[in-house]
C-alpha cells in the first residue's frame, strides 16, 4: 500500500452500495446510517481503503467483476476506494438476520421481555458459527490480504456486525494495530449473561484483541469494563480506562460523535427544503412537535404517542392547536419483531388520531419513509422535539435537529439517550418509560416561556455545532498515536 493507503476502515455496511435500475442500468446510492456520514471526511482528507460487506446483488457483482480488487467510486465530492467483501447468501443471513439483528442489536438496548425471549436453540448455535462467525472471517481474511505489504497497518473497525473480526486479524498479524469504535451502546453485564457462555467469551476475546475499543459515552466505558471484570474475571484500571489481558493491554476510551453542521445548513438552504418549508408553514398550528426516526423497538414510539394521547386527555385546551408530524423511517421490515412493532405503531395512531381528531385537525401526523429534505424542513420548525428513546448509542436527530431550527425549539431528551451525556442540561431530560412525566414535559414544553426557550435554544445549537465529525476522527487518531507511543516504549 502507498503511504495514503495505510489506513484500513473496516464496517459491515460500506460507503455506497450498488443496484440495478429497471433499465438495467447500474446506480450507486449512498450508503445508510450515520457512519458514513462520520467516517466520509476522513476519506476525503486522508484516504483510506474502505473493506465492507457486499450487501446487494449489484455489490456481489461489482464484487465478482474487481475479482478481489478495491473498486474506485466519486460519490458527493469524495472519491472511495472500498473492497467488498462477498459471503456466502446463507452464512449472510444468519449473520444479520439471526445473530447481528436482533439478538447482539437486542442485548445492547435492552429489549429483550425475558419471560418470551429469546429462545437459544440450535438454530442460533448454527447461525453463530456458520453464520456471524463465517461473515467475520470472510471480512478478516480481507483485511489480512489488503496490510499484508504495509510493515505498520493501522485497523479502525466498526460496530456490533464485528465483534470476533478483530482476533482472527491479530492471529495472521500480530503487530497490526486495530481499534474498534461501537456506536451502540454497551449495556451492563447481566444483559450479555442471556447468551451461551461460548458465545459471549468468543465476543469479548475478540473485542480484547483491539489496542483502543471506543464509544460514545464514558457510561458505555464504564459497562465495558465491569463486562470484563464480572464475565472475563480479567484485570481492569477503571482509573486509566484499560483492560490487562494474555501479556498485552486494551484501552477504553469515550469518542462521542458529532453532527455536520456544514452538510445540514446546505442542506437547509437547498431549494428543495425550502419547498418544503411552505408546505410545512402553511398547514401548521400553534404548535408542532416533531420526531424523527427509525421505526425501531429502541426508539420508544409508542410510549411517545402515548404520553401525547395522555397531553390531550389532561390539557383539553391544546386541541386542534397542536399537531405531532412523526417522521419514521422503515428499518429492518424482515425481523418479525420488527413488522409487528410497525403494525403496533399505525393502530396506536389510528386509536388516538379517532379519540382527539376533528373534521379538519389530525392530531397525529405519520409518515412512514425516508426524505432527508423534507426531515431537515421540519428541523428547522419544530417547538417541540421528541427523543424518548429507550437506549440510544448517540441520536445524532438530538443535535441536528436544535442545530438548524429557527423557532428555539425545545428538545425532550430520554436519560438514556447517549446524547444526553452532553445535552441534558439544556434538553427537558425524561425516564423514557415514564408516561406521565413525558406528557407533563409535553406541556412544559408547550408553555415555555419566550427567554428560557431561547437561552435553551441556544446552548443546544452552541453544543451541537461544537463537535463535528472531523473532531471525532481527530480524537481517535490522537488516542492511536498516544497508545502506539507506549508501546514503543514497552517494547
Amino acid at each position: 500500500m502507498s503511504q495514503e493507503e495505510r489506513l484500513v476502515i473496516v464496517s459491515n455496511r460500506g460507503p455506497f452500495e450498488y443496484q440495478l435500475a429497471e433499465n438495467g442500468e447500474r446506480i450507486v446510492g449512498r450508503g445508510g446510517g450515520g457512519l458514513v456520514t462520520a467516517l466520509s471526511g476522513l476519506v476525503a482528507h486522508r484516504g483510506a481503503l474502505w473493506i465492507a460487506s457486499a450487501m446487494t446483488d449489484e455489490d456481489v457483482a461489482v464484487s465478482r467483476e474487481a475479482a478481489g480488487s478495491p473498486v474506485n467510486q466519486e460519490l458527493d465530492g469524495v472519491e472511495y476506494k472500498v473492497l467488498l467483501v462477498e459471503s456466502d447468501p446463507i452464512a449472510y443471513d444468519r449473520f444479520y438476520n439471526v445473530i447481528a439483528n436482533p439478538i447482539l442489536w437486542f442485548v445492547q438496548h435492552y429489549l429483550w421481555d425475558l419471560s418470551n425471549a429469546p429462545d437459544i436453540r440450535r438454530e442460533e448455535a448454527e447461525a453463530w458459527d456458520h453464520g456471524y462467525k463465517v461473515v467475520n472471517g470472510d471480512i478478516a481474511t480481507a483485511v489480512v490480504r489488503a496490510i499484508e505489504d504495509d510493515p505498520k497497518p493501522l485497523v479502525m473497525l466498526h460496530d456490533y456486525h464485528l465483534y470476533t473480526c478483530p482476533a482472527e486479524i491479530r492471529a495472521a498479524r500480530p503487530g497490526v494495530f486495530l481499534q474498534h469504535f461501537v456506536h451502540t451502546p454497551w449495556s451492563q453485564p447481566d444483559s450479555w449473561r442471556i447468551l451461551p457462555g461460548r458465545m459471549r467469551e468468543e465476543i469479548y476475546r475478540g473485542m480484547l484483541a483491539n489496542d483502543i475499543i471506543g464509544f460514545h459515552t464514558t457510561a458505555y466505558c464504564r459497562n465495558f469494563l465491569q463486562c470484563c471484570r464480572e464475565l472475563m474475571e480479567l484485570e481492569v484500571d477503571y482509573a486509566r480506562g484499560a483492560i490487562v489481558h494474555s501479556g498485552r493491554e486494551t484501552w477504553v476510551r469515550a469518542f462521542p460523535l458529532g453532527i455536520d453542521a456544514g452538510r445540514l445548513d446546505r442542506a437547509a438552504a437547498s431549494p428543495e427544503v425550502l419547498e418544503y418549508e411552505k408546505e410545512i408553514i402553511r398547514r401548521r398550528r400553534d404548535h408542532l412537535i416533531l420526531r424523527v426516526d427509525r421505526a425501531d423497538l429502541s426508539k420508544n414510539v409508542l410510549r411517545g404517542f402515548t404520553a401525547f394521547d395522555t397531553f390531550l386527555q389532561q390539557h383539553p385546551e391544546f386541541r386542534e392547536r397542536v399537531t405531532f408530524i412523526a417522521h419514521l423511517q422503515p428499518s429492518r421490515t424482515d425481523v418479525p419483531e420488527y413488522a409487528e412493532y410497525l403494525e403496533r405503531i399505525e393502530a396506536l395512531v389510528a386509536v388516538v388520531n379517532h379519540r382527539h381528531g376533528t373534521t379538519d385537525w389530525m392530531p397525529i401526523d405519520l409518515r412512514i419513509y425516508e426524505n432527508f429534505p423534507e426531515a431537515v424542513a421540519r428541523y428547522k420548525h419544530f417547538d417541540l422535539l421528541i427523543v424518548n428513546s429507550l437506549f440510544d448509542g448517540m441520536n445524532l436527530v438530538a443535535k441536528e435537529a436544535p442545530a438548524v431550527n429557527a423557532r428555539d425549539g425545545v428538545v425532550m431528551l430520554s436519560e438514556n439517550a447517549g446524547a444526553h451525556e452532553e445535552l441534558g442540561d439544556c434538553t427537558l431530560s425524561v425516564n423514557p418509560f415514564d408516561i406521565q412525566e413525558q406528557a407533563d414535559t409535553i406541556h412544559r414544553a408547550l408553555t415555555m416561556d419566550h427567554e428560557e426557550r431561547a437561552l435553551r435554544a441556544a446552548r443546544l445549537r452552541e453544543i451541537a455545532r461544537g463537535r463535528d465529525p472531523g473532531v471525532w476522527i481527530d480524537e481517535q487518531l490522537a488516542a492511536i498515536g498516544e497508545k502506539q507511543e507506549a508501546q514503543a516504549r514497552a517494547a
